[in-house]
């Protein structure tokens, strides 16, 4: 009785709270939408509130159905214009169906939104639905004008969005000159905003007049962000709006700083943490490819940071002596989480005392480590297995563990493994070398601990054949 009462909605939160359980398990939801009205009502938007992704990562829709249920929802004169440049261009598939009897205002519900997918899923809308490869002059056409009508429709269906990634591939920085617009005319459809991501593929967007004025409106309006995931490159201009996002944000919790391949100079982003909004709220810094070589107040930032749990550093290209002396200054903990060396160039440049002295400070923190390159046979140097010896000596937490391996630091690290087999989840090893190799087989079986959760082993033997063991 109790049960039917539930399912009848007698306790409709409870059951919305439940449902959120099962966002990523679209088998099991699928099935919940048969079982009676309200169940369906409450699971439709939930499916409906990022099926870009969902097609393109999840599923495979071959034929876009979703894209058309939105285009059947098109005002009249928008199916019009479509229609009559199918007519021009002799284009005979139908874009939307003739007929709409959709049960529900489907493109209200759309929550997540990331640009470069979005433009993806309607080029291979177009390729599948009406046969154009993405190079035809129409397809060209076509995505733009579906895109602009698509986030037309989103908007004025009262569309809300609570994460947006601003992903864009170099072909398609002029699709945010469309955005600036709309924004500008709709602020509701992304004033609340809680996870934001601007990452673009090259330098050329930073002369972009556009791009200026579409992250100055991002800083006036969007003040509740909560993850923040910034990828850009020196361009002054771009630095001072994100300085002034950062600055804006009231519940900012945590932030992502990313540089391209070569690094990027870190210290107006950074330096924007001082003093700002965020010194309560902010939980997790990620440094990806970044560079602290100008930034001398580093250890003053920190400080300021009342709340901080973690700190992830992953292939920075300056871990040298002058960062190092600013958090061996620092009062507070530096809470590192994550180190990951995954770059030659990087252990080059950060000089051993700085890392060993990094990891006397925080080593207790240190959860997860990656040392994901092999040192030259020629030019080789036993810094790597002094690394892991320090890593061994001063951290005991480490749960996600990936090491390549060679002959220099074979031992340091079966004994690193050793040290931390009552806290080890997850461990990778890779190795190219015959005699290591054979050891790493012969001394694994004795050393790993029972409650390892993951394992993955690249080994090669004389044989010349690559044994790959990987699984739970």
């Amino acid at each position: 009785m109790a049960c039917s009462k539930f399912f009848s909605g007698d306790l409709p939160e409870l059951l919305n709270e439940i449902i959120q359980y099962f966002q990523n398990d679209y088998k099991t939801l699928y099935s919940c939408i048969l079982v009676n009205k309200l169940l369906c009502r409450l699971i439709i938007p939930l499916l409906w509130e990022d099926p870009f992704t969902t097609a393109i990562y999840k599923y495979d829709f071959r034929n876009y159905h979703f894209i058309r249920i939105y285009l059947n929802n098109l005002s009249d004169e928008d199916k019009t214009k479509l229609n009559e440049y199918k007519r021009i261009n002799n284009i005979d598939n139908d874009l939307f169906s003739k007929k709409s009897n959709a049960l529900f205002n489907y493109p209200s519900f759309i929550k997540r939104l990331n640009v470069k997918v979005f433009i993806r899923c309607i080029e291979k809308y177009l390729t599948q639905i009406i046969n154009l490869l993405p190079s035809h002059p129409s397809n060209s056409y076509l995505t733009k004008s579906l895109y602009e009508l698509l986030l037309k429709l989103f908007i004025e269906n009262g569309a809300n969005l609570h994460t947006f990634e601003a992903v864009m591939p170099g072909r398609h920085y002029d699709y945010i000159e469309y955005f600036n617009y709309n924004f500008i005319q709709y602020p509701n459809f992304i004033c609340d905003i809680r996870k934001f991501k601007l990452l673009f593929c090259d330098d050329k967007v930073a002369n972009e007049t556009t791009f200026h004025s579409f992250l100055k409106y991002l800083c006036l309006n969007c003040h509740s962000i909560s993850s923040l995931y910034l990828r850009f490159s020196d361009d002054t201009l771009i630095q001072k709006y994100l300085s002034q996002m950062i600055n804006s944000q009231k519940d900012l919790k945590k932030i992502t700083f990313e540089g391209t391949i070569n690094n990027f100079t870190l210290s107006n982003p950074l330096l924007s943490l001082k003093n700002s909004n965020c010194s309560n709220t902010l939980k997790t810094i990620i440094f990806n490819r970044v560079e602290f070589y100008n930034i001398v107040t580093i250890n003053e930032i920190f400080e300021e940071l009342n709340v901080l749990e973690s700190i992830h550093i992953l292939n920075c290209n300056s871990l040298n002596s002058n960062f190092t002396r600013q958090i061996m200054n620092m009062i507070k903990p530096f809470k590192l989480k994550t180190l990951i060396i995954d770059d030659n160039e990087i252990l080059e440049n950060s000089h051993f005392e700085s890392l060993e002295l990094l990891l006397q400070k925080s080593g207790i923190y240190l959860e997860n480590f990656k040392f994901g390159f092999e040192i030259d046979e020629v030019n080789g140097n036993i810094e790597s297995s002094q690394l892991l010896i320090s890593i061994t000596n001063y951290c005991t937490k480490i749960k996600f563990l990936d090491l390549t391996l060679d002959d220099q630091n074979l031992n340091s690290a079966l004994n690193l493994i050793v040290n931390i087999k009552q806290s080890l989840d997850y461990l990778s090893i890779r190795c190219h070398y015959f005699e290591s190799s054979s050891i790493i087989l012969q001394n694994l079986g004795q050393i790993l601990p029972s409650k390892l959760e993951y394992l993955n082993l690249r080994l090669t033997f004389e044989i010349r054949t690559c044994i790959i063991i990987h699984g739970r």
